[in-house]
């Protein structure tokens, strides 16, 4: 299982499967040539030759020559960093000359999927101006705790609509009401269901937690958002005449 997730990760930074293998091999037994890895690997022998040239072409391992080509696995930290790099130089050049943004579409988007939906919910919180409304389960929003810490570190109003499974004995800190600039409000048991509002402009409502049959709906029209808005108000009027507030309730 280790092994599989430490060559998920290498693709994820650029290499192939092939060339993953082959690098774990090559950490694994230090400084070798094509013939010892492919011995090791029980990869063919010109599989692993093309896959010790393309580690180096991309900077995860260093050629030396002498009587036979060995190969020498680069550190996976500074491959990794070098990599960051390279990431954080390409996305400035790409901030600075890409055509001016136009303003969001205020069209309708389905999201499908945990992660595609997740990375959206991430983005809405960190593109925050002024304040977010969240409403889905304690369980569902600890994935997004560093995103709330920044922003009430920006002094960004929070508020979060949420419901506790009876399993979880203890509250995060975030949601038990002693942290300032948060205000939380118990509900209901919401299962799959979220609902993120940010900066009165922008809407994002549907299920997460269902792996690939999750979906949400994206939007920025107007129309919708003040909809969503006035529910999640009457929501919270309500919970506040329950006295369903966590400051409230002990």
């Amino acid at each position: 299982m280790e092994e599989k997730k430490l060559a998920e990760y290498l693709v994820s930074f650029g290499l192939t499967g092939q060339e993953a293998s082959v690098y774990l091999e090559l950490f694994r037994s230090g400084t070798s040539n094509g013939y010892e890895l492919a011995k090791r690997t029980g990869i063919s022998r010109s599989n692993v030759y093309k896959a010790l040239e393309g580690l180096s072409d991309k900077g995860a391992a260093y050629v030396s020559e002498g009587t036979s080509r060995k190969f020498t696995a680069v550190e996976i930290e500074e491959f990794c960093q070098n990599k960051i790099n390279s990431l954080i130089r390409k996305q400035e050049f790409l901030a600075a000359h890409i055509p001016k943004e136009k303003e969001e579409a205020e069209g309708y988007v389905t999201i499908a999927s945990d992660k595609n939906i997740a990375d959206k919910i991430r983005n809405m919180l960190l593109k925050a101006k002024k304040r977010v409304y969240l409403s889905m389960s304690a369980l569902l929003l600890a994935q997004f705790q560093d995103e709330l810490r920044i922003l009430l570190e920006a002094k960004i109003k929070v508020v979060v609509l949420t419901s506790f499974p009876k399993s979880m004995d203890e509250r995060p800190e975030l949601l038990s009401g002693k942290v300032k600039g948060i205000k939380v409000y118990v509900t209901s048991d919401k299962k799959n269901q979220v609902g993120i509002i940010t900066d009165s402009r922008y809407v994002l409502s549907g299920e997460l937690g269902k792996g690939r049959d999750s979906t949400c709906l994206y939007t920025g029209q107007a129309n919708f958002v003040q909809i969503f808005k006035d529910s999640m108000k009457n929501e919270i009027r309500l919970l506040e005449l329950e006295g369903n507030s966590v400051n409230r309730i002990r």
